[in-house]
């Protein structure tokens, strides 16, 4: 009987140990999951966090590269007119000064110049139809122009016949004509200027070259290169500097077409009233 009950106590103890180890076992193997887990997390959040932070580098990238090319242009205009003979840049950068004043200066001009001719004719045929000269005329001064100009030297000589007044009209016409022209020579001075001055920059800067080439006594891009990039450098500034005064300058001939035409219709159609005015209080 006691060797029964040690038997069984045996069994029962070997049975307990063997359930200890399988649980010890199992703990392990979860806890081995769990880590494995963990550090499948940790490496996924650690790739997340690289691919974010290389997101992030090349968003700063591609921002310093916008920035750049934003103010890549400015700053590569200021290089580029370093980088090229001082001497040459400076007066091609003159002529550009210069060019563009007078360009100001004469559309200010004739901007101003512009009235409605229409109704300045209207109020001094309106004004004659009453008789009232002094009217027309204090219309015709108090209005800018050279329109206005000339009406007032036609109502000048109102009463010494119409031949008279039409010369009169026909001549400070020309005058005024040539007042709308002025400093237009200048204009044209300066366009053909600037790209005069790029192409001797480029003629000096291929001497310096070819010296440079005696120099060494061999022809290698190096040596060449200097003398070559001012050249280049001189003659698009110059280009560019008469393709702006040339665009502005076109701009300024038409204005002053403009002007011309309205001229000749205003003083033909205040030739009209005048004969009418005549015929009307001279019989």
């Amino acid at each position: 009987m006691k060797k029964v009950f040690a038997f069984v106590a045996m069994m029962g103890l070997l049975s307990f140990g063997v359930c200890q180890t399988v649980n010890a076992q199992e703990a392990a193997a979860a806890e081995a999951a769990t880590e494995e887990i963990a550090q499948d997390d940790s490496t996924a959040v650690d790739s997340t966090a690289v691919e974010a932070a290389e997101e992030e580098v090349e968003e700063t990238a591609v921002e310093k590269e916008e920035t750049a090319e934003k103010k890549g242009l400015h700053k590569n205009l200021k290089i580029k007119f370093i980088e090229g003979d001082a001497g040459f840049m400076s007066l091609v950068a003159i002529a550009l000064i210069l060019g563009l004043a007078l360009c100001i200066e004469r559309i200010i001009f004739l901007s101003l110049s512009e009235i409605n001719s229409k109704k300045l004719l209207e109020d001094i045929q309106a004004a004659l139809e009453n008789g009232d000269v002094e009217g027309a005329k204090t219309i015709c001064r108090e209005t800018r122009g050279p329109v206005a100009s000339i009406c007032y030297q036609g109502m000048m000589r109102i009463d010494e016949g119409l031949d008279v007044v039409e010369r009169s009209v026909v001549s400070y016409g020309s005058v005024c004509a040539s007042n709308l022209e002025k400093n237009l020579s200048w204009i044209t001075l300066f366009i053909a200027m600037a790209p005069s001055l790029g192409f001797l920059g480029t003629v000096i800067g291929m001497v310096q070259a070819f010296d440079r080439i005696q120099e060494a006594g061999d022809i290698s891009p190096t040596v060449v290169a200097g003398g070559m990039k001012v050249a280049l450098i001189t003659t698009i500034f110059g280009i560019i500097t008469a393709l702006i005064l040339q665009v502005f300058y076109n701009y300024i001939l038409s204005k002053v077409e403009a002007l011309n035409t309205d001229m000749e219709d205003s003083s033909v159609s205040l030739l009209d009233i005048i004969m009418k005015y005549n015929l009307k209080f001279k019989k």
